[in-house]
Order: structure tokens, then C-alpha cells, then sequence
């Protein structure tokens, strides 16, 4: 029984790692683009594999080379991550549910390469879940990620000065194209990104650049959500 037991967890494990291959596929080029703009922020080749390695979370891992990029301070930048990732509880809690139960401590293992796609294809699968179908489609994905990151420093590395110091442009670029497909098909974003801005605007004139944006984020997300279930109670 503990043979085919574990011949089931290989199968399954073999089968997230091909289906994670789309997901490894797609990180290539905002893994690589990380790595570049974390070279032209100031980080270390060092600095820039660890926070691939210990946070692993795209978008969160833009925005703080944007708040390292200001000189914002490490408290400030831990929370407005923690405030960004905030949706993971709720997709963690989605695929506990999903997924077959097991050790505490592999569920903590997989847990941590649960990323947006990695739960869109998990979460897509039907019945029950299997853990190392979950930790096969978190691994390459997270091998992806961290590798080239890597490798987009190294080829930060060898880009002339000027080019490097250029690319902190690149930065703003990536956050405004990360954001205009939602902006496009949902006001809701809009408005939220319209009244962060107002907010962090306003708050930065007696905060630090790090206490503003968290302020801001909190205040307009906040706001949104009042003025929607007000919204929604009138019709």
C-alpha cells in the first residue's frame, strides 16, 4: 500500500510539472525583466536571487524595487507587501479545499509556491487534488522564476552604464502596463487607481514616501468598497 502510495504522489508530481511548463514558460520574460530593473535599482546579484527566493511574488517584488528605488524603509516595504499579497489567505484557503489532506509540513512546503497561475491551475483540475501534483506545478514555477531572475541581472550586468541607469523608466512603464488592461474593463480599478494617486498625493506632504503609499492603499481600497456596497444597497 505505502508503494503505491508513493508511486501515486511520483505520477501526480510528474504531471504537475507538465502542466506547470505554460506557467515557467510565461514568468521568462517578467523573471528576466525583475532581474534586469532589480541591477539598475542598486541590488546586488545576491539580494536580487533572495528576494526571488524568499518572497516569490511578482508583482509584490516590482513594487518594493519601486519603494527601494525612493528610499523608502524595510518596515514600510514588508507592509505594503503584506497588503498587496493579502489575497494569498484567500487562495490558500481555496485550494486547502481542493486538495487532498495531508502533513502540515508539505502543505506548508507547496503552500508557499502558490502563486496567481499557479492557483488558476491547480484550482482548475477536477476532483480531488493530489499534494504533489500542487507542489509539481509550484516547483517549476518557481524554479522559473528564481533562474531567470538571475540571469536577467547578469544581463543587466553587461549593458552599458547608460542603458542601465535608463531602465529605471522601465519601471514606472511596467507598472502602467501591468495596470491598463484592468483599467480598460473595469472601472472599479480605475477609480481605485485614480484615488490612490489623489491620496498618496496628499498624504506625502507630511509622511514619509513609504507611510504615504501605504495610507493611500489602505484609505482608497477602503473607500472603493464603501462607496460599491452603498452602491449596490441603493438599486
Amino acid at each position: 500500500m505505502a508503494t503505491t502510495a508513493i508511486s501515486h504522489q511520483k505520477s501526480s508530481f510528474s504531471q504537475g510539472l507538465l502542466a506547470g511548463i505554460s506557467i515557467a514558460i510565461g514568468y521568462l520574460p517578467a523573471a528576466l525583466t525583475f532581474g534586469l530593473l532589480a541591477k539598475s535599482t542598486g541590488l546586488t546579484f545576491a539580494e536580487t536571487l533572495a528576494m526571488s527566493l524568499f518572497v516569490f511574488a511578482g508583482a509584490a517584488q516590482y513594487m518594493a524595487l519601486n519603494l527601494i528605488a525612493i528610499g523608502t524603509g524595510a518596515f514600510e516595504i514588508i507592509f505594503t507587501t503584506f497588503i498587496v499579497n493579502i489575497r494569498h489567505l484567500l487562495m490558500s484557503a481555496s485550494v486547502r479545499e481542493r486538495v487532498e489532506d495531508d502533513h502540515p509540513i508539505i502543505k506548508a512546503v507547496y503552500s508557499f509556491g502558490i502563486t496567481d497561475e499557479v492557483f488558476a491551475v491547480t484550482t482548475t483540475q477536477e476532483g480531488k487534488i493530489k499534494s504533489g501534483f500542487v507542489a509539481g506545478v509550484a516547483l517549476i514555477a518557481y524554479c522559473s522564476w528564481v533562474i531567470n531572475s538571475g540571469i536577467g541581472y547578469y544581463v543587466g550586468s553587461i549593458l552599458p552604464t547608460s542603458l542601465q541607469e535608463s531602465m529605471a523608466i522601465a519601471l514606472y512603464a511596467m507598472f502602467i502596463a501591468l495596470l491598463m488592461p484592468s483599467l480598460k474593463k473595469h472601472r472599479k480599478v480605475a477609480a481605485l487607481a485614480i484615488s490612490a494617486a489623489v491620496f498618496n498625493s496628499l498624504l506625502s506632504l507630511f509622511l514619509p514616501s513609504g507611510w504615504s503609499i501605504i495610507g493611500a492603499t489602505i484609505l482608497a481600497s477602503a473607500g472603493i468598497e464603501i462607496l460599491t456596497k452603498k452602491g449596490g444597497h441603493s438599486k
